[in-house]
């Protein structure tokens, strides 16, 4: 039972565990305290308790290895357990660096975007978008679908299409209220003298209002990763094969257990493996939606230079709309009949596509419901290629928001 006490690449491999956790936990542990942060790494005795303190957990965690023994439950420990909060750990680590290393490069504009990133995550609104997301994403777990063993992919379009409109919905919201408030109230008047231009404060803003709704993003797909793994247990009559996250397990898993010594250990660090496999295949989906994100939320920031929020809002839900149904539009009046009326649609239709960004290739849809599976590493290529289409669109936004801004009239 306590075969774990002799065999010293146990211990090694589950004070391995317990380091990279540790490791992880170090940039919210700085920000939680900074000068205490600070201190106690110039501190010898503090580094020493922490060291003790890491081999201590690494025993505990040999120790629980070692009673547990049974390789499948390990495995679940690891994915479910040891992976999900590795993952989160890394996901905290990024909302905190993020705005920090913003204003280390571009100091006068990153504190205008810190400003408006803590505003956006402190709003009740934005947490409660979060909670709504999550529920309806597990909610949509157990909803029939009648889809004759389609059920998980219909799951799975719906979970990324959460994820995409609840930070969609966040953005959108608050570019609006924000930069209108902020030139409505004159206080945008205080901003430029002290001096920030109205160039960094309105790429600022949208970059601060961009961190957020990427936090909210992550979140919630760090949720949906739970969800698509609980839908085929719940649902077993279709069977799910996912290819992706299969095909990135062939990345992850290998590198995972070659960094823990112990056969034992390698286990769980296996079943973290898998999570991140998981998490990876997934993250693609959601990278496809933020670039749809990212174009909205930059027209939002254009518009509220000049509009009030409501015309804002109804703007931008008329060119969500319109970005997705142009290209139907000028499909359906191609085979039509060349009446009149048909080649006017047509007409504006083409005209609706060239001007209004072309959201249907963000759509996770065709990639989810075909029948051929595919290829992990071609599809991040695609979603790449999207994504840099999705940047070029939100700098001509943007561009074409700062010569609205710069004729306004703040005083």
């Amino acid at each position: 039972m306590f075969d774990w006490i002799t065999t010293p690449s146990l211990l090694l491999g589950g004070v391995v565990l317990a380091a990279v956790q540790f490791v992880a936990a170090l940039p919210w542990l700085w920000a939680i305290d900074p000068r205490g942060f600070e201190r106690a790494t110039r501190s010898a005795g503090a580094l020493g308790t922490v060291v003790g303190g890491v081999i201590a957990a690494g025993v505990v965690v040999a120790a629980y290895i070692g009673y547990k023994g049974d390789a499948a439950s390990l495995e679940f420990n690891g994915r479910y357990v040891y992976g999900a909060v590795l993952h989160l750990q890394l996901l905290i680590d990024l909302f905190i660096l993020m705005p920090n290393l913003l204003v280390l490069v571009w100091p006068k504009g990153g504190a205008v975007a810190m400003a408006a990133y803590r505003e956006g995550l402190r709003q009740p609104m934005s947490w409660l978008i979060v909670l709504v997301a999550v529920v309806g994403t597990w909610v949509s777990v157990f909803i029939p679908y009648f889809t004759f063993g389609d059920d998980f992919k219909m799951m799975k379009q719906i979970g990324f299409d959460v994820v995409m409109l609840a930070a969609a919905l966040f953005g959108v919201l608050a570019a609006s209220i924000s930069i209108s408030e902020e030139i409505e109230g004159r206080t945008a008047v205080t901003l430029m003298s002290k001096p920030v231009n109205r160039r960094q404060f309105l790429i600022g803003k949208f970059l601060g209002i961009m961190m957020a709704c990427l936090a909210l993003s992550l979140v919630i797909g760090w949720n949906l990763t739970f969800a698509l793994r609980a839908q085929p247990e719940f649902d077993k009559i279709n069977e799910v094969v996912d290819a992706m996250p299969q095909q990135a397990e062939a990345t992850f898993v290998p590198a995972f257990t070659a960094a823990v010594p112990n056969p034992t250990a390698k286990v769980i660090a296996r079943g973290a493996g898998l999570w991140f496999a998981d998490s990876f295949a997934h993250s693609l989906g959601i990278a496809l939606g933020f670039g749809q994100v990212m174009i909205l939320v930059a027209i939002a920031a254009a518009l509220a230079t000049r509009v009030p929020f409501v015309v804002n809002l109804v703007l931008c839900l008329v060119i969500y709309f319109l970005g997705h149904l142009a290209p139907v539009i000028v499909q359906v009046t191609q085979t039509g009949d060349g009446s009149t009326a048909l080649g006017l649609v047509g007409f504006l239709g083409r005209l609706f596509d060239v001007l209004l960004p072309a959201l249907d290739f963000f759509n996770m849809g065709p990639a989810i419901i075909r029948e051929s599976p595919l290829d992990l590493w071609q599809f991040a290529g695609y979603v790449a290629t999207v994504f840099g289409y999705s940047v070029i669109y939100t700098g001509i936004a943007l561009l074409v928001g700062l010569l609205l801004f710069e004729d306004r009239d703040l005083a």
